[in-house]
């Protein structure tokens, strides 16, 4: 069997693993964001950088309502005396909290909205501080990590909790410990990463469980018509419209 054959064969039982895991956690989740939206919240996602924040907004057939945060401070201060003498700027743990503590007093988040944050490893200091604050906030939060790989890391943040240790509810998108799916002899490191997949396809669930509870309740939500389609411009803009009128 070919490897690309293979990968086909890992990719569906990765994807039946990820449901045994966790379709009941896909499954609060869906309800809690309906319930949001239903009495006028927002849903934002957070993500550090992989497939999630792309994947989920302005999508055809994806929510209106997805909104996406991002924040980063950008410090432009040049000095090559300094760098040669490895002077950098130090991101504490002060630093952290400030940061995030400014970026939600920024955003447009207030309690009772839902954060969804994505971060395959779960340690790093950002993703489990915005959990967090946000939580502090009374915002309900989503962690959508890979537990197999994050429960073996050592966390970043100052608590020294991961982003599965600090969420209201964990999504498990069951990646292997250093996300690789396939190996070959003569190769060093694992590869073909598994979270992306399992990020895309978890989340996907939470739009079809958000879809099928809104429409039972006689709301259901805006989504986005392909714009490529003749009349996808239009629809586009109507669909922005609609759904600032009616936040759903």
């Amino acid at each position: 069997m070919s490897l690309a054959r293979f990968y086909f064969e890992r990719v569906r039982a990765q994807i039946a693993e990820l449901e045994r895991r966790s379709l009941s956690a896909i499954e609060q989740a869906a309800e809690k964001c309906a319930e949001c939206l239903l009495r006028g919240g927002v849903v934002h996602i957070y993500d550090t950088g992989h497939l999630v924040s792309r994947e989920l907004i302005n999508r055809a057939g994806g929510l209106a309502a997805f909104t996406p945060l991002q924040f980063d401070l950008h410090v432009h201060n040049p000095n090559p005396y300094r760098e040669a003498r490895g002077v950098e700027g130090q991101t504490t743990p002060n630093t952290v909290r400030c940061i995030v503590h400014a970026a939600l007093d920024r955003s447009r988040v207030v309690a009772g909205d839902v954060l969804i944050i994505g971060s395959v490893s779960g340690k790093t200091p950002f993703p489990v501080e915005l959990a967090v604050q946000a939580r502090a906030r009374a915002v309900f939060t989503i962690g959508l990590t890979a537990l197999d790989y994050s429960s073996q890391l050592r966390s970043e943040h100052e608590s020294g909790k991961r982003l599965f240790e600090v969420v209201d509810l964990v999504i498990d998108n069951a990646a292997p410990y250093g996300d690789g799916m396939l190996t070959l002899e003569g190769v060093e490191t694992a590869f073909c990463p598994a979270s992306g997949i399992g990020a895309a396809v978890a989340l996907w669930a939470v739009v079809a469980g958000i879809v099928e509870r809104m429409t039972h309740a006689g709301k259901p939500p805006t989504l986005f018509a392909s714009i490529n389609r003749p009349d996808g411009a239009q629809r586009y803009k109507e669909s922005i419209e609609q759904y600032k009128q009616r936040g759903y």
